[in-house]
């Protein structure tokens, strides 16, 4: 199949791809929890149908941005950015059709320019102070599973669909690229909250390249100067090369998840998360 027909059908079939992935490794996730869990703290049903409805919500706002601008999808973006030859990698790989080392090269690209340009994003979320109070959401969680992967406040995923589509442009990133490129972030934010441990030997192989539940458990510490560290999506590198590493604790199986000030049940439910935005506190 040429790659301008592949392009095509993942154009057509990205959402559905990105939602039937996202339930299979969910379950699979959920089920590896609950067979044998890291933390051995109590998950309550009620804690993560409210992770759950909040992802909903915070899927559905996006949906309905995309549904009026059809243009600002990620991947929609990307087949512009193609068609008008815009875009650094369109200026920098002209050729048409693109030749498999160009293609091959230019898909890398895609993939690491994209993922140094999220973790820029995580990173500023926990500086400028209207940018945390949507993220902060998202750390105020006390437990530390799967569900958490999917605990964005409606604010922040929408900013962070406009921020994504624009870096595609500016990038001129090839629409398999961009879909892929989505496809890992939404299952490594998935593998990342899980509440499982990987073999030690694994891990400290793994951890070199890419960010581990271990080392983004971290980054849910209550202890604020780890939360601001790892902020890695899938790449590790970022955290080594930009000086925000922190590393693995040896308590990590008991330490406290989340923000000192939102640790009460009622900061907790649905209603609180999404007005949460909107509270003074810091």
């Amino acid at each position: 199949m040429p790659l301008s027909e592949i392009s095509a059908f993942f154009l057509a079939h990205a959402l559905l791809i990105k939602f039937i992935l996202m339930l299979v490794i969910l379950a699979l996730l959920l089920l590896a929890e609950r067979i044998r869990p890291y933390r051995r703290t109590a998950t309550l049903r009620l804690r993560r149908s409210t992770n759950l409805l909040l992802a909903g919500i915070a899927s559905a706002a996006a949906a309905s941005l995309i549904w009026v601008v059809p243009a600002l999808a990620a991947v929609a973006v990307a087949d512009f950015a193609a068609q008008q030859n815009f875009g650094l990698l369109n200026l920098v790989f002209s050729s048409s059709p693109l030749s498999p080392w160009e293609a091959g090269v230019s898909f890398i690209i895609t993939l690491v320019a994209l993922d140094c340009a999220l973790y820029w994003q995580h990173r500023i979320s926990h500086v400028l102070p209207w940018l945390w109070k949507l993220h902060r959401v998202h750390h105020s969680d006390t437990a530390f599973d799967v569900t958490l992967g999917l605990r964005f406040h409606p604010g922040e995923i929408v900013l962070s669909l406009l921020y994504k589509s624009a870096v595609v442009l500016i990038l001129g990133a090839p629409v398999v690229a961009v879909l892929m490129y989505e496809l890992l972030l939404m299952s490594m934010a998935l593998f990342t909250h899980a509440n499982i441990a990987l073999p030690d030997r694994l891990e400290r192989r793994l951890g070199r390249w890419l960010i581990t539940p271990e080392l983004h458990r971290v980054h849910h510490s209550i202890d604020r100067v780890e939360t601001n560290s790892n902020y890695g999506n899938w790449l590790s590198i970022w955290d080594r090369l930009f000086k925000s590493a922190a590393a693995r604790r040896a308590d990590s199986a008991s330490m406290p998840i989340g923000l000192v000030e939102y640790r009460a049940a009622d900061a907790q439910t649905l209603g609180a998360l999404l007005l949460n935005p909107l509270q003074r506190k810091h």
